[in-house]
């Protein structure tokens, strides 16, 4: 059973628990909140077709055993440089300060492949050993002509080895994040 434990501003609001946490984070529109309802089976995050809805340090516990959290997405959200710059000084302090996270999934749209935004991050993961671990989104949606971008994992110290290509709409790729996690 899944229940959504709140939405947080700020990272020390986060509640105190020994939870494995398990967070997404992706650019804008890159169809994270549609991958987690896939994952946990019923839609508890808030999709959009408007980019850069989700503001929040949104958690969702899973059993009383695990903390699923949605990141606020990056890179394309029409919102103010100030907010942008204050959403990733979040997203680094939460990354550098959860000692509960187990894996960080950054989501990429496989249609498009990694961009600037998304290195960066994986640089950043890469410099202070925040193991994460990359999941191709929309893999339904990418036509034979759109060659996906290959990410060596050996340039990337902090990277899980293996790539998980996803479908949240045809349920692709589910399974495999469904056991990273840990739910049956």
């Amino acid at each position: 059973m899944i229940k959504f434990v709140g939405g947080f501003e700020a990272v020390e609001s986060l509640p105190k628990t020994q939870f494995a946490e398990y967070a997404f984070v992706g650019r804008s529109n890159v169809g994270k909140s549609s991958l987690i309802n896939a994952i946990v089976g019923v839609p508890v995050a808030r999709t959009s077709n408007t980019p850069g809805r989700t503001q929040t340090l949104n958690l969702f516990n899973m059993d009383d055993k695990i903390m699923i959290v949605d990141l606020p997405g990056y890179g394309y959200a029409r919102v103010s440089r100030a907010d942008a710059m204050r959403w990733l000084k979040r997203l680094e302090e939460y990354l550098l300060t959860r000692s509960q996270l187990k894996r960080l999934f950054i989501l990429i749209d496989s249609r498009i492949g990694p961009r600037d935004s998304d290195l960066d991050l994986m640089d950043f993961c890469d410099t202070n050993a925040i193991q994460y671990q990359i999941v191709y989104t929309k893999r339904d949606k990418r036509t034979r002509k759109e060659n996906q971008i290959k990410i060596n994992h050996t340039e990337h110290g902090a990277m899980v080895p293996e790539i998980i290509e996803t479908s949240a709409e045809k349920k692709t790729g589910i399974e495999p994040l469904r056991k990273i996690i840990g739910i049956k």
